[in-house]
């Protein structure tokens, strides 16, 4: 058997523990899903961990989402009767007090109406939908302000979503939560491992989507008749997430 010179063998037993030692470092065990928990390598010296709380709110706020829609023999006649419609609701709804900053024109839409026979597709008149969006709206007023603006013209209620004033507040107060509960699986992880926490390395907030998280949406029918509305917001989550890694010792 040929003989390998010391200098070679201590070189490559080197590297082997080299090449180990790396391996071992970029290893994790983790849990998928929102709650994440990810136990470091031992070399690291650290628990991560991942968690969601969140707090119910009474809204106090709504944003209303509805459209004019009108519908003609020829395209002008339709925009005309469309812009005509529109003009009197947005100019009902100043009169209702509403900040003129919290209305937008957000859509127009103008197009054909077909009818379908054998012979193929052939054009009866054409449809203008304008969608119109009213924001920071107190909710002791969406009732009255729908049925009202059914009978001023409106005849599509898309909407209505119920916000809170207060979100940063509350947020917060979430926020506060998901730290602390981070804390209380860190060290429910550290105490089966035989270890203990040694303060925070690393926080991050995930991001949040207020507009889509913090509201919760209804659909009125228009048709119904100004007399069928009723507001019932109940109450609406705020949620956050944070990502916490722990020192252990």
């Amino acid at each position: 058997m040929r003989k390998m010179n010391k200098p070679l063998a201590a070189a490559l037993i080197a590297a082997t523990v080299l090449s180990m030692t790396a391996c071992a470092q970029t290893g994790t065990a983790s849990v998928p899903g929102a709650n994440l928990t990810t136990i470091s390598n031992v070399n690291t010296n650290t628990i991560q961990v991942s968690s969601t709380e969140g707090v119910k709110v009474v809204p106090d706020m709504a944003q209303v989402n509805f459209a004019v829609l009108s519908q003609a023999g020829d395209p002008k006649a339709c925009q005309e009767n469309n812009s005509k419609d529109t003009s009197s609701v947005i100019e009902f709804l100043k009169n209702s007090g509403i900040d003129e900053k919290s209305i937008q024109t957000s859509s127009y839409g103008l197009e054909p109406m077909y009818d379908w026979n054998n012979t193929g597709q052939q054009i009866t008149g054409y449809q203008m939908r304008t969608s119109i969006t009213v924001s920071d709206l107190p909710i002791d007023q969406v009732g009255t302000m729908l049925s009202s603006s059914v009978e001023a013209g409106i005849n599509c209620i898309d909407s209505v979503n119920y916000l809170s004033s207060k979100y940063d507040e509350n947020y917060r107060e979430a926020l506060k939560k998901a730290v602390e509960a981070a804390k209380v699986k860190a060290e429910a992880i550290a105490a089966a491992s035989g270890v203990t926490l040694d303060g925070i390395a690393h926080i991050e907030e995930m991001n949040s989507y207020p507009n889509i998280r913090y509201s919760t949406a209804v659909k009125e029918d228009a048709a119904a008749g100004a007399k069928s509305v009723v507001v019932e917001p109940g109450q609406i989550g705020v949620e956050a997430q944070v990502t916490v890694t722990f020192r252990v010792k």
